[in-house]
């Protein structure tokens, strides 16, 4: 009896231990220990590092506090006579057992952070590299020029490392110079083009250039390469090479044949990246404001049909390509046959007004100046029209904002051409006016 009465109560006290603990386990909360957090972030450590002054620190975060100028311990406040950071591989190792000890709750594992590529290794590859292009070994060469592109493809860091390395984008600007050279313009035909089409991709992350390595990509043989690239049919190396060839130099681009067919090939293209699209509008824009043969460029690009493309990027286009684009666009009426084009499309001038004072100072001023173009010594249609779309109110807004004097100049001549008319315009809201569907 008594022994039934024992076992009973144990029973009893066990099971109310279990609930107890089933109730406090889906309480509990996991408190991070302060020793694994990072004294500038205070998050879990990933990759723990010490400095010369024995404190840790994950290391993303005390190279963002270096990269911003600091050159003091975050923590004991002392300056750093070097910037070393020693992994801290026991501590590392405390963590991730500590993450696996506590899975059950939810928290992962931090995986094991792979050693940072360092400037010494860059440069030794590039070393290695240039040996192995001048011996013409292409296979070992691609192998090389790949693990750069890996190291950069790990982390941002090693990005920064190799972008940091002075002579890597030298020695690949001549590598790239030497393969293009040796193919003698038959790169199709060649066992060059893979490592020509690496390099491209490892040399966009060096921009801007140096003036030495725009000197060497500027040879003709590299221009023409590039050229190729552009007017290929893989869309990453036609992306890779317009925003190469922004980089260089108006008289290379200009000796360079394919280049503007190039461009406006690509400005073509249904799914083009935006910062190639603006590499594309950046270049052409150079090319016919600033080049000696600016009009012989205008009348190519616009038989190649740039106008209409021009005008379906306006549409929707965010500010910076808008800018580009309305800029090209005023270079282009400059010649007759520009302007031609432009005037005989209905939708040029309602779509260039529109834009006025929605955009920014610039492209207000290239849409005041291209309006100012068309206007001149034209029929009385078009002038009604342009009222009609809301032009002179626009005009008389810019004028009591502020705009520069040269456009200031033409906004007031167009008052002036303009003011004649009003009587026989029925004026309607530009606002109203939907050019969504235009590419349609």
């Amino acid at each position: 009896m008594v022994l039934s009465w024992t076992r009973g109560r144990v029973f009893r006290r066990s099971r109310k231990g279990k609930d107890l603990n089933s109730v406090g386990a889906l309480d509990v909360e996991i408190s991070t220990p302060t020793h694994f957090r990072c004294p500038i972030t205070l998050d879990m450590m990933k990759d723990p590092v010490t400095l010369s002054t024995g404190i840790t620190y994950d290391r993303d975060s005390i190279e963002k506090w270096f990269n911003n100028g600091n050159n003091t311990c975050p923590v004991t406040k002392r300056v750093l006579t070097t910037f070393d950071m020693i992994p801290n591989h026991a501590l590392r190792k405390m963590i991730q057992d500590w993450c696996s000890e506590h899975r059950s709750f939810g928290i992962e594992r931090i995986p094991t952070p792979r050693i940072p590529v360092t400037q010494y290794q860059v440069s030794d590859t590039c070393t290695r590299i240039m040996s192995c292009a001048q011996l013409g070994d292409v296979n070992k060469c691609l192998e090389l020029v790949r693990k750069i592109k890996a190291w950069g493809k790990e982390s941002e860091r090693n990005k920064r490392c190799i972008m940091m390395t002075s002579a890597a984008s030298i020695v690949l600007a001549k590598v790239f110079d030497l393969f293009s050279s040796s193919c003698g313009g038959s790169i199709e035909k060649s066992n060059v083009g893979t490592i020509l089409e690496e390099i491209l991709g490892v040399l966009i992350w060096m921009r801007p250039l140096s003036q030495q390595g725009k000197s060497i990509l500027g040879s003709l043989s590299s221009m023409n390469c590039m050229v190729w690239f552009l007017n290929g049919k893989d869309l990453s190396s036609r992306q890779s090479a317009v925003l190469l060839l922004k980089e260089m130099n108006l008289e290379a681009l200009e000796k360079t044949e394919g280049v503007i067919e190039g461009l406006v090939k690509m400005m073509k293209e249904p799914i083009g990246h935006a910062a190639a699209i603006k590499a594309c509008l950046s270049i052409i824009f150079n090319m016919v404001s600033s080049s000696k043969n600016r009009e012989v460029i205008a009348q190519r690009i616009v038989e190649l049909g740039l106008v209409l493309i021009l005008l379906e990027v306006v549409v929707d286009a965010e500010r910076g390509v808008c800018e580009k684009a309305l800029g090209v666009l005023d270079c282009i009426c400059d010649c007759k046959q520009g302007k031609e084009m432009a005037k005989s499309n209905a939708l040029t001038l309602p779509l260039v007004i529109k834009k006025l004072l929605r955009v920014s100072d610039l492209s207000s001023s290239f849409a005041v100046s291209i309006v100012w173009k068309l206007c001149a010594k034209t029929e009385e249609r078009v002038l009604i029209e342009v009222l009609q779309v809301g032009l002179f109110q626009k005009l008389l807004v810019m004028l009591q904002v502020g705009c520069g004097d040269r456009t200031k100049e033409k906004a007031t001549e167009l008052l002036k051409l303009l003011n004649g008319y009003r009587c026989k315009a029925e004026c309607v809201d530009s606002s109203s006016l939907n050019f969504k569907h235009l590419k349609k």
